[in-house]
Protein backbone atom coordinates (compact mmCIF):
# COMPACT_ATOMS: atom_id res chain seq x y z
CA UNK A 1 0.00 0.00 0.00
CA UNK A 2 2.82 2.41 0.90
CA UNK A 3 4.74 1.54 -2.27
CA UNK A 4 1.63 2.13 -4.37
CA UNK A 5 0.96 5.49 -2.71
CA UNK A 6 4.51 6.65 -3.43
CA UNK A 7 3.91 6.04 -7.14
CA UNK A 8 0.93 8.42 -7.12
CA UNK A 9 0.93 12.19 -6.69
CA UNK A 10 -0.09 13.18 -3.15
CA UNK A 11 -2.99 15.48 -2.31
CA UNK A 12 -2.51 18.80 -0.53
CA UNK A 13 -4.02 17.21 2.58
CA UNK A 14 -1.46 14.41 2.39
CA UNK A 15 1.40 16.90 2.05
CA UNK A 16 0.05 18.73 5.09
CA UNK A 17 0.44 15.53 7.10
CA UNK A 18 3.89 14.95 5.62
CA UNK A 19 4.99 18.38 6.80
CA UNK A 20 3.92 17.60 10.37
CA UNK A 21 5.58 14.17 10.33
CA UNK A 22 8.83 15.52 8.90
CA UNK A 23 8.86 18.40 11.39
CA UNK A 24 8.62 15.84 14.17
CA UNK A 25 11.31 13.57 12.73
CA UNK A 26 13.78 16.42 12.21
CA UNK A 27 13.16 17.74 15.73
CA UNK A 28 13.51 14.28 17.28
CA UNK A 29 16.84 13.69 15.56
CA UNK A 30 18.11 17.11 16.64
CA UNK A 31 17.46 16.27 20.30
CA UNK A 32 18.97 12.78 19.94
CA UNK A 33 22.14 14.32 18.52
CA UNK A 34 22.32 16.79 21.42
CA UNK A 35 21.64 14.11 24.03
CA UNK A 36 23.99 11.40 22.75
CA UNK A 37 26.82 13.32 21.12
CA UNK A 38 30.14 14.25 22.61
CA UNK A 39 31.22 17.87 22.31
CA UNK A 40 33.60 18.02 19.35
CA UNK A 41 35.07 21.40 18.44
CA UNK A 42 37.11 22.59 15.46
CA UNK A 43 39.27 25.76 15.35
CA UNK A 44 38.03 28.42 12.95
CA UNK A 45 40.74 30.86 11.94
CA UNK A 46 41.48 33.98 9.89
CA UNK A 47 44.30 33.89 7.36
CA UNK A 48 46.35 37.01 6.64
CA UNK A 49 49.77 38.33 5.69
CA UNK A 50 52.22 39.32 8.41
CA UNK A 51 55.81 40.55 8.50
CA UNK A 52 58.28 37.71 8.99
CA UNK A 53 60.64 39.35 11.49
CA UNK A 54 63.43 36.76 11.15
CA UNK A 55 63.47 36.77 7.34
CA UNK A 56 63.15 40.55 7.23
CA UNK A 57 66.17 40.96 9.56
CA UNK A 58 68.20 38.43 7.55
CA UNK A 59 67.46 39.92 4.11
CA UNK A 60 67.27 43.57 5.14
CA UNK A 61 63.93 43.91 3.33
CA UNK A 62 60.39 43.51 4.54
CA UNK A 63 59.31 39.92 3.96
CA UNK A 64 55.64 39.00 4.23
CA UNK A 65 54.54 35.51 5.18
CA UNK A 66 51.14 33.84 5.56
CA UNK A 67 49.82 33.68 9.12
CA UNK A 68 46.64 32.60 10.89
CA UNK A 69 44.72 33.82 13.92
CA UNK A 70 42.34 31.67 15.93
CA UNK A 71 38.85 33.19 15.95
CA UNK A 72 36.66 30.68 17.76
CA UNK A 73 35.91 26.99 18.16
CA UNK A 74 33.00 25.51 16.20
CA UNK A 75 31.04 22.83 18.04
CA UNK A 76 30.03 20.26 15.43
CA UNK A 77 27.31 18.84 17.68
CA UNK A 78 25.42 22.15 17.64
CA UNK A 79 25.95 22.55 13.91
CA UNK A 80 24.37 19.16 13.16
CA UNK A 81 21.44 19.83 15.48
CA UNK A 82 20.97 23.29 13.97
CA UNK A 83 20.26 22.20 10.42
CA UNK A 84 17.81 19.57 11.71
CA UNK A 85 15.94 22.32 13.57
CA UNK A 86 16.03 24.64 10.55
CA UNK A 87 14.25 21.99 8.51
CA UNK A 88 11.78 21.30 11.30
CA UNK A 89 10.92 25.00 11.54
CA UNK A 90 10.33 25.21 7.77
CA UNK A 91 7.97 22.21 7.83
CA UNK A 92 6.06 23.67 10.79
CA UNK A 93 5.60 26.96 8.92
CA UNK A 94 4.36 25.11 5.81
CA UNK A 95 1.85 23.27 7.99
CA UNK A 96 0.64 26.31 9.94
CA UNK A 97 1.08 30.05 9.33
CA UNK A 98 2.43 29.70 5.78
CA UNK A 99 0.07 26.91 4.72
CA UNK A 100 -2.33 28.92 2.53
CA UNK A 101 0.52 30.64 0.66
CA UNK A 102 2.41 27.34 0.42
CA UNK A 103 -0.53 25.50 -1.14
CA UNK A 104 -1.35 28.39 -3.49
CA UNK A 105 2.26 28.41 -4.71
CA UNK A 106 2.26 24.64 -5.21
CA UNK A 107 -0.53 25.11 -7.75
CA UNK A 108 1.85 27.38 -9.68
CA UNK A 109 4.76 24.94 -9.43
CA UNK A 110 6.61 26.94 -6.78
CA UNK A 111 7.71 26.38 -3.19
CA UNK A 112 9.49 29.53 -2.07
CA UNK A 113 10.02 28.50 1.54
CA UNK A 114 11.73 25.27 0.49
CA UNK A 115 14.47 27.12 -1.37
CA UNK A 116 15.05 29.65 1.42
CA UNK A 117 15.30 26.81 3.95
CA UNK A 118 17.69 24.86 1.73
CA UNK A 119 19.78 28.00 1.21
CA UNK A 120 20.38 28.13 4.97
CA UNK A 121 20.26 24.50 6.15
CA UNK A 122 21.97 22.81 3.18
CA UNK A 123 24.68 25.48 3.21
CA UNK A 124 25.21 24.92 6.93
CA UNK A 125 25.48 21.21 6.19
CA UNK A 126 28.12 21.80 3.54
CA UNK A 127 30.14 24.03 5.87
CA UNK A 128 30.19 21.16 8.36
CA UNK A 129 31.52 18.80 5.69
CA UNK A 130 34.20 21.33 4.71
CA UNK A 131 35.33 21.66 8.34
CA UNK A 132 35.61 17.89 8.69
CA UNK A 133 37.98 17.80 5.70
CA UNK A 134 40.25 20.41 7.30
CA UNK A 135 38.92 23.69 5.89
CA UNK A 136 39.18 25.98 8.93
CA UNK A 137 39.64 29.38 7.27
CA UNK A 138 36.62 31.60 8.02
CA UNK A 139 36.62 33.28 4.61
CA UNK A 140 36.77 29.97 2.75
CA UNK A 141 33.92 28.59 4.84
CA UNK A 142 31.92 31.76 4.24
CA UNK A 143 32.35 31.38 0.48
CA UNK A 144 31.29 27.72 0.68
CA UNK A 145 28.13 28.82 2.49
CA UNK A 146 27.35 31.62 0.03
CA UNK A 147 27.92 29.51 -3.10
CA UNK A 148 25.70 26.77 -1.73
CA UNK A 149 23.04 29.33 -0.82
CA UNK A 150 23.22 30.86 -4.31
CA UNK A 151 22.76 27.39 -5.83
CA UNK A 152 19.58 26.86 -3.83
CA UNK A 153 18.20 30.34 -4.42
CA UNK A 154 18.67 29.79 -8.15
CA UNK A 155 16.28 26.88 -7.70
CA UNK A 156 13.73 29.47 -6.59
CA UNK A 157 14.57 31.61 -9.64
CA UNK A 158 14.07 28.53 -11.82
CA UNK A 159 10.59 27.97 -10.42
CA UNK A 160 9.44 31.59 -10.44
CA UNK A 161 10.68 32.16 -14.01
CA UNK A 162 9.07 28.95 -15.28
CA UNK A 163 5.55 28.83 -13.79
CA UNK A 164 3.45 25.77 -14.56
CA UNK A 165 0.53 27.77 -15.92
CA UNK A 166 1.14 29.50 -19.22
CA UNK A 167 4.59 27.99 -19.70
CA UNK A 168 5.41 27.33 -23.35
CA UNK A 169 9.20 27.03 -23.10
CA UNK A 170 11.57 26.23 -20.24
CA UNK A 171 14.40 28.64 -19.46
CA UNK A 172 17.23 26.47 -18.09
CA UNK A 173 19.69 29.32 -17.46
CA UNK A 174 19.23 29.52 -13.69
CA UNK A 175 19.33 25.71 -13.44
CA UNK A 176 22.67 25.53 -15.23
CA UNK A 177 24.19 28.44 -13.31
CA UNK A 178 22.94 26.86 -10.08
CA UNK A 179 24.68 23.59 -10.94
CA UNK A 180 27.94 25.47 -11.50
CA UNK A 181 27.60 27.41 -8.24
CA UNK A 182 26.79 24.21 -6.35
CA UNK A 183 29.69 22.27 -7.87
CA UNK A 184 32.34 24.83 -6.85
CA UNK A 185 32.22 24.15 -3.06
CA UNK A 186 32.37 20.40 -3.68
CA UNK A 187 35.51 20.84 -5.78
CA UNK A 188 37.00 22.92 -2.97
CA UNK A 189 36.29 20.21 -0.42
CA UNK A 190 37.67 17.59 -2.82
CA UNK A 191 40.90 19.58 -3.09
CA UNK A 192 41.30 19.56 0.71
CA UNK A 193 40.94 15.77 0.68
CA UNK A 194 43.46 15.56 -2.17
CA UNK A 195 45.94 17.89 -0.43
CA UNK A 196 45.73 15.94 2.82
CA UNK A 197 46.64 12.74 1.02
CA UNK A 198 49.37 14.26 -1.19
CA UNK A 199 50.97 16.88 1.05
CA UNK A 200 49.88 15.79 4.53
CA UNK A 201 49.68 12.59 6.51
CA UNK A 202 46.80 11.28 4.43
CA UNK A 203 45.00 10.26 7.60
CA UNK A 204 41.56 11.62 6.78
CA UNK A 205 39.01 9.48 8.69
CA UNK A 206 37.11 7.06 6.49
CA UNK A 207 33.74 8.45 7.55
CA UNK A 208 34.66 11.80 5.98
CA UNK A 209 34.92 10.16 2.56
CA UNK A 210 31.59 8.45 3.20
CA UNK A 211 29.97 11.78 4.03
CA UNK A 212 31.47 13.45 0.97
CA UNK A 213 30.31 10.77 -1.45
CA UNK A 214 26.85 10.18 0.01
CA UNK A 215 25.95 13.86 0.32
CA UNK A 216 27.29 14.63 -3.16
CA UNK A 217 24.98 11.90 -4.48
CA UNK A 218 22.01 13.24 -2.51
CA UNK A 219 22.63 16.81 -3.67
CA UNK A 220 22.72 15.51 -7.24
CA UNK A 221 19.37 13.81 -6.65
CA UNK A 222 17.78 17.19 -5.93
CA UNK A 223 18.91 18.44 -9.33
CA UNK A 224 17.59 15.27 -10.98
CA UNK A 225 14.24 15.67 -9.22
CA UNK A 226 13.89 19.22 -10.58
CA UNK A 227 14.86 18.08 -14.07
CA UNK A 228 12.22 15.32 -14.01
CA UNK A 229 9.62 17.84 -12.86
CA UNK A 230 10.28 20.24 -15.70
CA UNK A 231 10.52 17.51 -18.29
CA UNK A 232 7.27 16.06 -16.89
CA UNK A 233 8.61 12.54 -17.01
CA UNK A 234 6.22 9.89 -15.69
CA UNK A 235 4.54 10.80 -12.38
CA UNK A 236 6.73 13.94 -12.15
CA UNK A 237 4.29 15.64 -14.53
CA UNK A 238 2.35 16.45 -11.35
CA UNK A 239 4.34 19.03 -9.38
CA UNK A 240 3.09 17.61 -6.07
CA UNK A 241 4.82 14.30 -6.82
CA UNK A 242 8.17 16.06 -7.09
CA UNK A 243 7.36 18.09 -3.98
CA UNK A 244 7.04 14.93 -1.94
CA UNK A 245 10.38 13.70 -3.28
CA UNK A 246 12.00 16.96 -2.18
CA UNK A 247 10.68 16.20 1.31
CA UNK A 248 12.02 12.64 1.24
CA UNK A 249 15.43 13.66 -0.11
CA UNK A 250 15.74 16.42 2.49
CA UNK A 251 15.02 14.03 5.35
CA UNK A 252 17.30 11.26 4.06
CA UNK A 253 20.19 13.58 3.18
CA UNK A 254 20.19 15.35 6.54
CA UNK A 255 19.79 12.07 8.43
CA UNK A 256 22.62 10.44 6.47
CA UNK A 257 24.99 13.30 7.27
CA UNK A 258 24.03 13.55 10.91
CA UNK A 259 24.48 9.89 11.71
CA UNK A 260 27.67 9.53 9.72
CA UNK A 261 29.09 12.47 11.67
CA UNK A 262 27.74 10.98 14.90
CA UNK A 263 29.32 7.55 14.41
CA UNK A 264 32.53 9.05 13.02
CA UNK A 265 33.19 12.03 15.25
CA UNK A 266 30.45 12.69 17.80
CA UNK A 267 30.20 9.42 19.69
CA UNK A 268 30.68 9.81 23.45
Amino acid sequence: MVRKSLHNAPTLAALHKWNWWLAGLHTLQAFIVLLLSASKTFPISASFLSVDSLQSTTTGDIVLAPATHHLFDLNMMYLVAAFFLMSAMAHVLMATAYRSKYEADLAKGINRLRWFEYAISASTMLVGIAVLTGMYDAVSLGLVFVLSAVMNLLGLVMETSNPVKGRTKINWSSYLVGCIAGLAPWLGVAFYLFATNVYGSGQVPGFVYGIYVSLFVFFGCFAVNMYLQYQKIGPWKDYLYGERWYMILSLVAKSALAWQVFFGALRP
